[in-house]
């Protein structure tokens, strides 16, 4: 029997790998060792009765009475707090989600991977902070990481059997989010609740979010230049508002290999708990001629500069990734709270890593992960000072 655990369960991702893992035979099919998840403790503590987990963590050390109490009378042990999450991901498994959402997750995912076996990712921020290090460690330990988020689980299926050496471009397709056609002076006075409204997917608010700003799309060009070590300059961005097509390999030969799809995250979750085979899903099933058209358009990168800022965090390297995705979470939550606009995202990552690289805070050959948790820090820091500039001058 299997034995797996699932990081951020109570979370999209969470929840869908959870329904997965129910539908393929819950704990009688499975070894369920640890969930984790946030405030939602009703959620968590039925997860955890339902798969029978071995122990159930709350991220929330002033939860834990009300997760001990959910779970009496269960054979699941209880803890809370970020320690108790890495101390559970040191428990080896077959198989661990890591769908914590941010840089919390970073940690969670390195140790899961020091114990071998399988880490799905779902967690983009820790190959975009920590991509290197992820590798290194992975390589160390003989584990494998196989990507969740839907556009780079198309670029793997498309890859499996292909020499790397015929890949000419990787093209990552955006949904445009629901801002794609809206004018830069409506953009202006974007409002959170507008923003977390996704015309194809069901996210959580953060990552519907960073997908309406292009800050997801960007995380993701940096992502695929670090799981498939293609160089920057041949990954590409399609707006595709259908969300059919996941990702397209380009090869030297003029051929392109598209995954399509339909936008349900389920499918990257199940290829990646079943592989290397594929098993049955309770997905859609795609009906080309119901859909009728597939369109596409080059992103507007003036509207949505996240994409250029990511390019400039590739050719930094060193600590600019997580610098750049800690400034990014910081600036969400201040738009989240209104008080920046949904505009002022992007300036503010911008002005935080231009500070940096002038401060020589980003250089690192090898980075580990103090120094990934340091630039992390620092990025905070200066983004909030960011912050109180820009509403003071």
């Amino acid at each position: 029997m299997r034995r797996i655990s699932i990081f951020g369960a109570t979370g999209s991702i969470g929840c869908n790998t959870v329904d997965l893992i129910r539908w393929q035979g819950g704990a009688d099919a499975f070894r369920v060792v640890a969930l984790s998840g946030g405030r939602n403790i009703a959620l968590l503590a039925e997860q955890a009765r339902m798969l029978r987990a071995e122990i159930a963590v709350t991220a929330h050390e002033d939860m834990l009475d009300a997760l001990r109490a959910a779970l009496a009378g269960t054979d699941t042990a209880v803890a809370a707090g970020a320690a108790a999450i890495a101390e559970a991901a040191a428990r080896p498994v077959d198989w661990a989600m890591s769908a914590i959402v941010g840089a919390a997750g970073l940690e969670p995912g390195l140790v899961a991977l020091r114990h071998g076996g399988i880490l799905a990712l779902a967690n983009k921020e820790s190959m975009v902070a920590a991509g290197a290090l992820m590798h290194r460690t992975a390589r160390a330990a003989g584990a494998r990481i196989l990507p969740v988020d839907s556009e780079h689980s198309a670029i793997f299926q498309a890859l499996r059997g292909e020499d790397s050496t015929a890949i000419e471009r990787i093209i990552l397709t955006a949904s445009g989010g629901p801002f794609r056609d809206w004018p830069l002076e409506r953009l202006h006075e974007a409002t959170p609740e507008q923003a977390v409204a996704h015309p194809n997917w069901s996210m959580g608010r953060r990552i519907s979010i960073d997908s309406a700003s292009l800050f997801n799309k960007a995380m993701e060009l940096i992502e695929t230049h670090e799981l498939f070590d293609v160089s920057p300059d041949r990954i590409e961005v399609l707006v595709h508002p259908q969300s059919i097509i996941h990702s397209l390999v380009g090869f030297v030969d003029g051929a392109v290999m598209a995954h399509l799809g339909p936008p349900d995250m389920r499918g990257a979750i199940g290829f990646a708990l079943n592989w290397p085979q594929r098993a049955p899903l309770p997905l859609e099933r795609l009906d080309l001629a119901a859909i009728g058209r597939l369109d596409f358009e080059t992103p507007d990168e003036g509207r949505f500069p996240a994409i250029a800022i990511a390019r400039e965090v590739m050719a930094l390297g060193g600590l600019a990734g997580a610098a750049f995705n800690a400034a990014k979470e910081v600036a969400l939550d201040a738009f989240l709270a209104r008080r920046i606009r949904f505009t002022d995202m992007a300036p503010i990552v911008a002005r935080v890593l231009e500070t940096m690289t002038a401060g020589h805070d980003l250089e690192s050959d090898m980075p580990d992960l103090d120094s990934v948790l340091d630039a992390d820090r620092l990025a905070r820091a200066r983004t909030h000072e960011a912050m109180s500039a820009r509403q003071t001058g």
